[in-house]
């Protein structure tokens, strides 16, 4: 048998979220199948097995945050059953149980202290061989796992196996003492089903079911089908591989579908009766976010610079390159007009593409240009990145763009994707907002928010007469240790400049 530890799919994370497991108990599984997507401090993640064979165990229920180095599935050799859920009573005909008993309880008062973990013979034996997840160095003594009860046949020694369990576990040994088995409030008949209780009961009973099928779809899906009371089971899927597509879902709620039972009535955060506040825990990317946020806005002293610009004529040329053939499978939209102009306005100004190293006392200037587009998500704020987007063409960069939000939208920003940026752009005008005062995000030295485009009364300065034409408000938000206003001041105005006659460009 083969366990299967939480890894960190990330720089620095600890903990992670079991979102959605996509196997149960006696599948049969293959090297790289995915067998449960995790949500992070940063992003969802689908993990791939690095074992194949026979799903034995789900170890940790959905919903569940649990540190890095939990073991989170267990798997047996090609076509090994299930162990059986419940502990089987020994029995005077059958010594071996008495026997294996015994084991265990002489396994549970081994003293830590006399185990050499430096001796590679001392980890036992493990079947399979491991491509991700697997952290050998805090794995610690292993033995191959028996069927049936391994449990102490006292108390006194399962208080031991508790406290062996916790020094070997993630993290080392716990800080807490472990309450004498005589002084403890618990009935020992409690305790002892607490100890003997498979790790299945915590998962749910669908889960437990072998060669059961869960409905395939992305998290997004999955959110919407939450929120209108579809159950996904009920539903046949029109998209690739047979998965369940929004159209599947909300066709179901308006009757297109005869598959679907009577909805539900959503219970997400649901208030009950006379409730007049309701809780929602702060995890994952939300949790991350605010750190990050904290920390930005405590140590970098922000200064905040607007400009008002007429962008009739990036308007303009978004409608003309629409009609080229290079853009033909690519999105054009006024992001892209200003992401190519921020990166031209950057050569001139390239404090705005660095960062303040307050460790090394050091202005740590980058000679390349990941742009950062900040997306809203069902999920939380996420940043991804456009690496190298300076070396990218026009057509490139859209693509790239277009790329970018698609997988955001979908939840499926991986942590890769997020790290090393060097400035960001916060487009709040799909929400029809003018401007705002945005925060840096960590590691870099400023951020532009983008406004909405409005037809506004403009004055034109040529004939001095008021015409309508499309405006939008850019706000620069940067650190003054190392930016100064005049620097802020012309950046933002070189971006507003190429953005209300896109010829400017030639100039850089």
């Amino acid at each position: 048998m083969s366990e299967f530890l939480l890894p960190d799919v990330g720089e620095g994370l600890t903990e992670a979220e079991i979102v959605a497991w996509k196997v149960k108990v006696g599948d049969t599984i293959e090297i790289n199948d995915v067998i449960v997507e995790i949500e992070t401090a940063k992003s969802l993640v689908e993990l791939p097995s690095p074992f194949e064979g026979t799903v034995l165990a789900l170890l940790v229920p959905e919903g569940e945050t649990i540190p890095v180095g939990t073991p989170i599935i267990s798997i047996g050799a090609p076509g090994e059953e299930p162990a059986p859920s419940a502990p089987t009573e020994q029995t005077e005909s059958d010594p071996y149980l008495g026997m294996a008993e015994k084991a265990g309880a002489a396994e549970a008062q081994v003293d830590p202290a006399d185990i050499d973990l430096s001796n590679p013979a001392a980890s036992g034996s493990m079947e399979g061989a491991s491509l991700v997840g697997r952290i050998k160095a805090e794995r610690g003594p292993m033995r191959r796992a028996r069927r049936g009860s391994a449990s102490p046949s006292t108390e006194a020694g399962a208080q031991t196996q508790m406290q062996v369990q916790g020094a070997f576990a993630p993290g080392g040994a716990q800080s807490d003492e472990v309450m004498p088995a005589d002084e403890s409030p618990v009935p020992a008949t409690d305790q002892r089903a607490a100890l003997t209780a498979p790790a299945e009961a915590l998962v749910p009973a669908a889960a437990q079911e072998p060669g059961g099928v869960r409905a395939l779809a992305k998290p997004p899906v999955r959110k919407l089908a939450k929120d209108l009371g579809v159950d996904l089971t009920t539903l046949t899927g029109s998209g690739p591989s047979g998965s369940i597509t929004r159209d599947d879902v909300q066709g179901a709620v308006s009757g297109r579908s005869s598959a679907v039972e009577t909805p539900a009535a959503p219970v997400a955060y649901a208030s009950a009766p006379g409730e007049r506040e309701t809780r929602e825990p702060i995890k994952g990317v939300r949790k991350m976010m605010a750190t990050a946020m904290s920390q930005s806005a405590f140590t970098s002293p922000h200064v905040t610079e607007w400009i008002t610009v007429d962008v009739t004529a990036a308007m303009q040329l978004v409608a003309r390159l629409k009609k080229r053939p290079e853009f033909r499978d690519t999105k054009v939209s006024p992001l892209l007009v200003l992401a190519r102009a921020v990166i031209l306005a950057m050569k001139r100004t390239p404090e705005i593409n660095s960062f303040w190293d307050e460790a090394a006392q050091e202005v740590v200037y980058k000679h390349y240009v990941n742009l950062g587009i900040a997306a809203a998500t069902p999920r939380g704020l996420v940043v991804p990145n456009v690496k190298d987007a300076d070396a990218l063409s026009m057509t490139e960069l859209a693509a790239a763009l277009g790329g970018l939000t698609a997988t955001a939208r979908e939840g499926k920003t991986q942590p890769a994707e997020m790290a090393g940026g060097t400035f960001t752009i916060t487009n709040v005008g799909v929400f029809g907002v003018d401007a705002g005062t945005p925060i840096i995000n960590p590691g870099e030295s400023a951020i532009l928010c983008f406004g909405a485009i409005n037809k506004r009364p403009w004055v034109d300065e040529a004939t001095g007469e008021i015409v309508v034409r499309d405006v939008t408000t850019l706000a620069l938000s940067f650190d003054h240790r190392h930016i100064d206003g005049e620097k802020g001041s012309r950046f933002l105005a070189d971006v507003a400049g190429m953005l209300q006659d896109p010829g400017t460009a030639l100039l850089f």
